[in-house]
């Protein structure tokens, strides 16, 4: 097939770009015996995404990314970015076959929308987490003075993990100002870095039960898309669904259940709905 002959090629090309070879499309050509201009369509389209150079009529990668690019660094962005299961599998063969235009012009992907951070104030975290300094920002109009551990992407939200004098909190990325790195080296405490890996339950704080009433009419869409992170079902009528979940703040479930509205409301706890109830009441005025 058409289609398999492609994907090889493709590969094929990556891994001699990737190991710092360099040819023409003249050679490429007779290798795959296929027409030239099919090359530097490769070379020119298909493979636009990469730092290629011609030089001398050979082609070759740009020397800063050599060995930088594999089809294990792919499968490792995407476990850490979290899109492993958006795919039905990422081996060689499949990572292959979406970097043909054809095939990736059949997808379109749609999600909840991520929230855009600054690119700088990223990396100014990321040093500070890797060199044990500490920060310096403004947040809810307090001047803070943390201890970074993790960066922490939650439902498309990023989050600063830090120990503030001894505890573990969570900051919403977007509601840091003013953000400083100083040259102050913290020694990491050993047990919060165990609480971070293991109780992914405390990263936003101690959390609660949340009791929902979800009617039934939504039941399909909702369960299939795994809405709630983690739930129990603790009763069922003709119509409603009772559902316990656990949340560490209270937008995170008010988020969710304005969402699905009028299928979804809160029952417990009763300051949580009456919360809920107030937001609607200022909406509708």
């Amino acid at each position: 097939m058409a289609y398999d002959k492609l994907a090889v090629r493709l590969a094929q090309i990556l891994i001699r770009l990737n190991s710092g070879e360099h040819f023409s499309a003249d050679e490429l050509a007779d290798e795959f015996n296929v027409d030239i201009r099919t090359i530097q369509r490769d070379l020119n389209q298909r493979l636009s995404f990469m730092p290629i150079k011609k030089e001398n009529g050979k082609y070759s990668l740009e020397s800063f990314a050599l060995g930088k690019f594999s089809f294990k660094d792919i499968q490792n962005f995407a476990a850490l970015s979290g899109i492993s299961e958006l795919y039905p599998k990422l081996d060689q063969y499949f990572i292959s076959s979406l970097l043909n235009s054809k095939i990736h012009n059949t997808l379109l992907i749609r999600n909840e929308g991520y929230q855009k951070i600054s690119y700088d104030d990223f990396n100014k975290v990321n040093t500070a987490i890797l060199k044990y300094f500490i920060l310096y920002f403004n947040y809810k109009n307090k001047k803070r003075e943390v201890k970074p551990y993790k960066l922490v992407n939650y439902k498309g939200i990023w989050y600063v993990l830090a120990d503030e004098k001894g505890k573990l909190k969570h900051f919403n990325f977007a509601k840091i100002f003013n953000l400083s790195v100083s040259e102050k080296v913290f020694i990491p405490n050993e047990k919060l870095r165990e609480q971070i890996l293991n109780d992914k339950s405390m990263w936003l704080g101690e959390s609660k039960e949340v009791l929902l009433k979800l009617d039934k009419k939504a039941k399909e869409y909702f369960f299939r898309k795994n809405i709630l992170s983690n739930y129990e079902l603790i009763d069922e009528d003709e119509e409603h669904f009772i559902l316990s979940t656990q949340v560490s703040y209270d937008d995170e479930i008010l988020n969710i259940v304005k969402q699905w509205i009028p299928y979804m409301r809160i029952l417990k706890p009763l300051e949580l709905k009456a919360r809920l109830e107030n937001i609607l009441r200022e909406y509708l005025q």
